[in-house]
Order: structure tokens, then sequence, then C-alpha cells
């Protein structure tokens, strides 16, 4: 096979799947700087990957998995980049069989992080290294840079920061790469990562939403007032995107491309695991939830079409009675606070998640990488990395003062865009749980005591009391005395 680089040359990291990430990936590393070896079942894919852009850098190419190890230097570096799943436990059983002790194996795709922990301790088991590592940025990233979360062993982070701070996106000369702790810690931050994500997206598209179809705006209206809002304090990517595709007319039609796509998105598992995992730790992360239910209830097109067709009500729906202006104001506004609810609760569940699984994760490493590179960096992480440097031990990153002042001038329109949405007839769910949750925080009292009562009827459940410590219950069928337990 054609290579760029003569197999005496030993390779200081290998990429094993050559799909457009993983080939993206090994460009990268040979951009940098870094001899590359690279290995795909099936070599029409290697081939090709040294054929078009072979000239980038040094490049070891194999067509068998002994001779892609043998290419690589020690202690041996290979990132798999395959489907998740039976693939990947395929690609890890070879490398393990052909690699030696000390030898170490990154999985940089989308895992389970529970998937991960296994894989840790079976690869640990016969003497090498695992370590998963959440790689965000997409196709674009992973060529020019992307943020970097890999777990695993310290040891493994000691050989491998370098080659990774070596390719990985750079923000105020600090690379968005850092070991994130032991075992499934990297997939498992990865994992929440793309639920903020999940979140963010849907709010932006209920912002849309509103501007559309609330105050009559067209999508290349709406692009401009995303362009303006891109230059303050929402300042993201996925916000300078958004104007992008709103700008976007169909190459066909001429009609707006967002008029043209099907109106149901698609998900690929990491928003689904990081609301699973919510649940599991009894983390409230609604926002994150509303918006994976919300992507779930866009695909189930059968179902809406019957709704449709069958005329659900729709009650009395009103006409928007503000200012334009005044209303686009309110939406950017409600924006920014769902934004900051939904990045409060992704913070909320990788501290359980840590605490959890003995992780030891700081926040302030996570809001320091996800600065650029991956698909939620957005201006205000600076301040939540300030908020974490204050106090490391926040309840809440909403309870930060600086965030509690940015609320206290948004929760006026966030609430005004709600009552607006339900009276025009418009979803949001996210704006609204996000509302619901940030009122349940400061509520002095919840409806849960009622519950609790509830609970204690039917089935004994017991309850604790605000005048003094304790286990109670009430002999519901019997005298309705009071029996501590």
């Amino acid at each position: 096979m054609t290579q760029s680089a003569e197999k005496t040359d030993l390779a200081q990291i290998g990429v094993v799947g050559l799909a457009v990430m993983g080939s993206n990936l090994a460009r990268n590393f040979a951009r940098n700087g870094n001899t590359v070896a690279v290995y795909n079942r099936s070599p029409e894919k290697t081939r090709a990957l040294i054929s078009e852009h072979g000239d980038e850098g040094a490049f070891i190419a194999s067509e068998t998995v002994e001779d892609f190890v043998a290419s690589l230097e020690r202690p041996r570096k290979a990132i798999i980049m395959v489907k998740a799943g039976a693939a990947t436990d395929a690609v890890i059983e070879q490398l393990t069989e052909a690699m030696d002790e000390g030898d170490i194996i990154i999985d940089g795709g989308n895992a389970l992080f529970t998937d991960t922990i296994r894989r840790e301790k079976e690869v640990a088991a016969k003497g090498r290294h695992f370590v998963g590592a959440g790689i965000s940025g997409g196709e674009v990233g992973a060529l020019n840079g992307p943020s970097i979360m890999p777990g695993g062993p310290a040891e493994s982070w000691e050989t491998l920061g370098p080659i990774l701070e070596s390719i990985a996106a750079n923000v105020d000369g600090t690379p968005c790469v850092t070991h994130i702790g032991p075992d499934g810690a990297g997939h498992f931050v990865k994992m929440v990562h793309n639920g903020i994500e999940y979140a963010d997206m849907q709010v932006i598209g209920e912002a849309y939403q509103l501007l559309r179809y609330g105050a009559g705006m067209e999508p290349a209206e709406i692009a401009e007032v995303f362009r303006e809002w891109n230059a303050g304090d929402l300042d993201s990517y996925l916000i300078e995107i958004t104007a992008e595709v709103l700008a976007q007319k169909d190459p066909e039609t001429g009609a707006p491309l967002v008029d043209v796509i099907v109106d149901a998105a698609g998900q690929k598992g990491t928003g689904r695991w990081t609301a699973i995992n919510g649940l599991e730790l009894g983390v409230p992360i609604t926002g994150i939830a509303e918006s994976v239910f919300a992507r779930a209830l866009s695909s189930a097109t059968a179902q809406r079409a019957a709704a449709q067709e069958g005329q659900l009500p729709s009650g009395t729906i009103a006409e928007l009675n503000v200012d334009k202006a005044e209303f686009v104001e309110d939406v950017r506004r409600a924006l920014y606070a769902a934004k900051l609810i939904a990045y409060s609760q992704g913070f909320d569940e990788i501290k359980a998640g840590s605490e959890e699984f003995g992780w030891n994760v700081d926040p302030r490493d996570l809001a320091t990488i996800w600065r650029g590179g991956c698909i939620i960096r957005a201006k205000f992480l600076d301040r939540i990395r300030e908020a974490y440097d204050n106090n490391a031990d926040l309840p809440a990153l909403i309870l930060d003062p600086y965030f509690k002042g940015e609320l206290e001038n948004l929760i006026d329109p966030w609430r005004r865009v709600v009552v607006a949405a339900t009276q025009l007839g418009l979803p949001v769910p996210v704006f609204a749980s996000s509302l619901s949750y940030y009122d349940s925080l400061r509520a002095e009292r919840l409806p849960a005591a009622l519950i609790q009562g509830q609970r204690d009827f039917f089935g004994a459940h017991t309850f604790k009391r605000v005048d003094r410590e304790g286990t109670f219950h009430i002999e519901w069928s019997g005298d309705r005395s009071l029996t501590e337990m």
C-alpha cells in the first residue's frame, strides 16, 4: 500500500476507522507534526485517505491490525473511531491481543460511559490501558481543533496529554483538552455536554418558532436578528450557525431552506442517555429531558398527522398584541435565561455523577475546555469558569452572584414569553419547563408535602415533620393517630 512515511519511522499515534471523523482526526494529527498510523477494516478508505491527503503530513498505512500495531512507537497509542457498540468491542479485542503491556487504546466515539467503565476494567486486566475520550466539534472540529475530554488512568494522560494538546482547539493559549478523571469520566462528561447541546438547540428552535409564527417574521429577517444576538451575551457557535441556516435558500426552489426541511429531528442517543442518567441520579435536568422529548415528538409524524387531521381543539388563540421590537428583545432575554438553566442543570448532573462514581471532576476544567472546538462553546463559559473559581462548591451555577444578577434582568421577559407562547398556542417545552424549574428552586414550599402525605396514606411510606426530627406515619385506616417510626 502507498504510504507517506517509511515503516522504519514509527508513528506517534494511530487511528482505526477512517470515516469522516476518523479521517479528519488523522489529518489533524499529521498536520500538527505527528507521524500517524492509519488502518480501516476496508482498505479502500485507507487508500483514499493517503491518495487525497497524504501530502498533509506523515502517514503510515496498514492493511492488517498486526501491521498497524507494529508501526506504532511504544507505548503504542491508538484511537478507535468506529461505530459505537459491538464494532467498538471487536476492535478493542483485536488491538488488545496485538498490543503489549502498557500500550494505550483510546475510544474517541460517543460510547455510553458504563460501557467505557466495563471496557477499562477488561483491558486493564490484560495489562493494557483504556481511555474513553469524548471528542466534540463534529467533522470540522476533528480536522481543525476539537474539544477533547479524555478519561482513563492518570498514567495514560501523562503520555497522551502532549499529543492531544497538539490537535485540540486553543483559546487564549490554553488547549481545549484536559484529563477529566478515571475510567468512564470522559465519556460521561461528553454525554452531558451533548445533553446540554440538545437543550440549547431546542430553545433556539423555540425562539425561532416564536419570532416566525408569533411575530410573523420571515427566516431571512430572523437570521439578521440571530446575527445581532451573536454579537452580545448570546455569542455562541449554535447562535452563529442558526443565523447561517435561516439565511440559506433552497438551491432547487429558492424557498427558505428551513421551510423545505422535514420538521422531524433525529438523535443518536447521547441526549437520551443524559436524561436517563439524570433520572437514575435523581438530578432534575428538566430542560435537557424536555429537549429529548421534543425531538421524539417531532419524529412522531404519524401521530402528529392524525392529530392535525382530527383537528384537536386549540381553544382561543390570541394574536401578538405587543410591539414587535419589544417582543424580539423579550425572546432574546428568555433564550439567554433558558440557556443558563441548561448549563446549570448539566453541571448539576456532572457533579452528581462525579460523586456517585468517585471521579473528582473539576467543573472549572470543563468550562475551560468547552470554550473552543465544541458544539456548545459560548461566550459565557468564561463567566462559568469564574463562578467556579470563586466558589468550587456552588450549590447551583445560577446561584453565582453574577448569574443571579443576570437573571434579575431576564426573569420578567422570560415570564412574558412563556405566557405569550401559551396564548399564541405555540409549544415552548424547554422555555416553560426551565422556568418551572427556576420557580421550584426559589419556592418556599412545594406540593411535595401533599405527595408525601398521599404516599403515606396508600403505602405507609412515612414522612418527616418540619417541627421536629424523626420519621412518622398516620394510622389512616385506624384512629388516625400519629406514630413515630
